[in-house]
C-alpha cells in the first residue's frame, strides 16, 4: 500500500489545482455552457479591463508582493545573519515560533485594533502627546497605498520565512563558515551572507514564491486592512465571484487569469531581483568588503523581529480584552470594566461556524498527516526522496494563487453536483493542509537516527512492526506538532472555505472576516480570540500528548 502513498499525495495537491486552473481558463474565454457561454471570445477581458480602477488594482497587487517579500526576507536575512548560534537568537526563536500558528485574519484584526485612529497606541499618547481627547483624523487602516495591508503582510510571512530558513540551515556548515568567515576578519552578516546565505535561499526558494504568491493574492487580510477604492484585485474578483448577476461570472474568471498572471510577473521580476542581488554580493565579495561596522545593522534586524513578535502578541491581547470589554471610551487606555455579555450574545451564532471549523480542520489534518508519514515512510524504506520535483509539487498550491484556481474548482465541483459539500470543503482544506504538514514533519523524520531500524530488524522485526512500535513512537511529537501546524492553516482558511463551501459552511475565519465591514470591536474580538486560541489548543495538545503518552520514559535519551 505505501507504493500508492506518493502517487496518492501528488494526486492530491496537483488534480485540484490542475481541474481549478483549467475550470479558470475555460470560462474566462466565453466556454461555459452551463451558463450558455459556448463559444470561445476576448470579450470578457475587454470587459475585465474597462473596468474603473482595475490598472490600479493590478499594480497594488503587484507591488504588495513584491514589497512584502523583500522587506520580510530582508529582515529574517539581517537577524539570522547577525544573530545565528547565540543565546539571543535561540531565546527569539522561541518567542516567534509561535507566531506562525496565529492565523492571518486574527492577525490582521489585532494589529487593526492597535493601530487604527481610535485604537490602543492613540489611547496610550492621547490627550498627552496628542493635545485632543478624540481620535486623530488620520487614515491609517484602508489607506490607498495599502501600507497598513503591507504591514500586517510582512509581521505575519517574518515567522514563516525565518522558520524555513531555520529549517534548512541544519543542511549547510554554517557555524563553522561564520567562524572561519570571522577568523578572515569579515563580520558576521558579510560572513554569512558571502558564505552560508547562497546555500539556504537554493532550499527556501520556493518557500519566498510562495510568499510571492500569497501576498500579490491575498483577499482576508486584504478586506481588513486593504484600500477599499479600489482595492486589490483578488478582493474585487471575490466581490464579482458573489454577484448576482451570473454574467459576472465569466469577467471573475478572467480577472482570475489577470491574478495568476500578476503573480506569475512578480515572481519573475523577483527571479531578475535574484540575478541583480547575485552579482552584487559576488563583487563586494570579490572586492573584499568585511563590513566590519555591522552593530547597527544587527541591533535593527533584532529590534524589528522583537518588534513584530510584540506588536503580534498586544494584538491579540487586545483581540482578548475587547472580547470581554464593557464601556471603552476613548482616550481611555483600558475599559472600565469587563463583562461576558459579549460571549453571551455571540455563543448561539459561534456554535455552528465552530463546529465547522473543528470537524474541517480535524478531518483535513488526519488525511494529511497520514498520507505525509505514508510518503515518508515509503521514503526510509526505499531511500528515494523524489528530489526537487517531489518538492515542487508540495509547494504547487502554494505558489499558484488561490484566486487563480479556487475559482474554477468551484465551477468544477458545480459541474459534477458537488458544489458547496462538506465532502469538497474538506478536499480543498486538505489541498492547502498537506504541505505544511509533510514540510513540517519531513525533516525530523529523516533525522530519525535508522540504526534503531537496524536493531530492531536485527531482533526479528519487519518493517511494520519498526514503524509502528519503534520510529512512530519516538517520532510522536514532530507528528502531533505537524497535525498541530495542519490544523492552524485549515483554520484560517478564508477563501477556500467561503467559494468551495458556498456560504453552507461558514467556520470562524469566514464569520470574522465578514464582521469586518460592521465594526463592532467587541463582536469582532470574539470571533478573532476564538479563531486565534484554536490553534494554540492545538499546539498545547501536541506537547501534551505524547508528554503523558511517554511519561515513565521521560528521562530516556538517544545514544550520540
Amino acid at each position: 500500500m505505501l507504493r500508492l502513498a506518493p502517487a496518492l499525495a501528488i494526486g492530491v495537491l496537483l488534480a485540484p489545482v490542475a481541474c481549478g486552473v483549467l475550470a479558470t481558463l475555460l470560462p474566462a474565454f466565453g466556454y461555459l455552457p452551463a451558463l450558455g457561454g459556448r463559444e470561445f471570445t476576448f470579450d470578457h477581458f475587454a470587459t475585465l479591463i474597462d473596468y474603473p480602477g482595475i490598472g490600479r488594482s493590478v499594480l497594488l497587487s503587484l507591488a504588495t508582493g513584491l514589497l512584502t517579500t523583500v522587506i520580510a526576507l530582508t529582515i529574517v536575512l539581517t537577524f539570522v545573519s547577525g544573530w545565528y548560534s547565540t543565546v539571543t537568537f535561540a531565546r527569539v526563536q522561541y518567542l516567534i515560533s509561535p507566531l506562525l500558528s496565529v492565523p492571518h485574519a486574527a492577525a490582521a484584526f489585532g494589529l487593526a485594533l492597535l493601530i487604527a485612529p481610535s485604537g490602543f497606541f492613540f489611547r496610550l499618547i492621547s490627550p498627552a502627546l496628542t493635545g485632543s481627547s478624540r481620535p486623530p483624523d488620520l487614515f491609517i487602516l484602508n489607506d490607498p497605498l495599502g501600507l497598513t495591508m503591507m504591514a500586517g503582510l510582512v509581521a505575519k510571512e517574518i515567522p514563516f520565512l525565518l522558520l524555513v530558513t531555520l529549517a534548512a540551515l541544519p543542511q549547510t556548515s554554517a557555524r563553522r563558515s561564520g567562524q572561519i568567515a570571522q577568523a578572515a576578519g569579515y563580520g558576521r552578516i558579510a560572513g554569512f551572507l558571502f558564505t552560508t546565505w547562497p546555500l539556504v535561499y537554493k532550499q527556501i526558494r520556493l518557500a519566498v514564491f510562495a510568499v510571492i504568491a500569497y501576498a500579490t493574492s491575498v483577499v482576508d487580510v486584504a478586506v481588513i486592512l486593504g484600500p477599499l477604492t479600489p482595492p486589490p484585485l483578488s478582493v474585487r474578483l471575490t466581490q464579482w465571484m458573489a454577484d448576482p448577476d451570473i454574467a459576472m461570472r465569466f469577467v471573475a474568471s478572467a480577472g482570475a487569469v489577470l491574478q495568476l498572471l500578476v503573480t506569475m510577473v512578480a515572481i519573475f521580476i523577483w527571479i531578475g531581483f535574484e540575478k541583480l542581488a547575485t552579482r552584487l554580493v559576488a563583487r563586494k565579495r570579490n572586492a573584499g568588503h568585511r563590513f566590519v561596522k555591522e552593530n547597527w545593522a544587527r541591533l535593527g534586524g533584532l529590534t524589528l523581529v522583537l518588534l513584530v513578535s510584540a506588536v503580534i502578541f498586544l494584538g491579540l491581547l487586545l483581540l482578548a480584552l475587547w472580547s470581554f470589554a464593557g464601556f471603552w471610551a476613548f482616550p481611555d487606555t483600558l475599559p472600565r470594566g469587563f463583562t461576558v455579555v459579549n460571549w453571551g450574545r455571540a455563543l448561539p451564532s459561534l456554535a455552528g461556524p465552530l463546529t465547522t471549523t473543528l470537524l474541517t480542520g480535524f478531518v483535513a489534518t488526519l488525511i494529511a498527516v497520514c498520507l505525509a508519514l505514508a510518503c515518508l515512510e515509503r521514503e526510509a524504506r526505499t531511500g528515494r526522496t523524489g528530489g526537487s520535483r517531489a518538492l515542487l509539487f508540495i509547494y504547487l498550491p502554494l505558489i499558484v494563487p488561490q484566486v487563480g484556481f479556487v475559482f474554477g474548482l468551484q465551477l468544477f465541483f458545480l459541474g459534477a453536483g458537488l458544489d458547496a459539500s462538506w465532502g469538497a470543503l474538506v478536499l480543498v482544506h486538505l489541498v492547502f493542509v498537506l504541505p505544511y504538514v509533510f514540510l513540517s514533519l519531513s525533516d525530523p523524520w529523516r533525522a530519525w537516527d535508522p540504526r534503531y531500524a537496524s536493531i530492531s530488524y536485527g531482533l526479528g522485526a519487519n518493517p511494520n512492526r519498526t514503524f509502528w512500535k519503534i520510529r512512530l513512537p519516538m517520532l510522536l511529537k514532530p507528528a502531533m506538532v505537524a497535525s498541530a501546524v495542519g490544523f492552524a492553516v485549515s483554520v484560517g482558511q478564508y477563501l477556500p472555505t467561503l467559494l468551495i463551501g458556498g456560504g453552507r459552511w461558514p467556520t470562524i475565519t469566514t464569520e470574522a472576516v465578514a464582521l469586518a465591514s460592521g465594526g463592532n470591536r467587541r463582536v469582532i474580538g470574539v470571533y478573532a480570540f476564538v479563531q486565534m486560541l484554536l490553534p494554540f489548543v492545538g499546539f498545547a495538545l501536541a506537547t501534551i500528548i505524547p508528554a503523558v503518552l511517554y511519561r515513565n520514559r521521560s528521562d530516556m535519551r538517544a545514544a550520540s
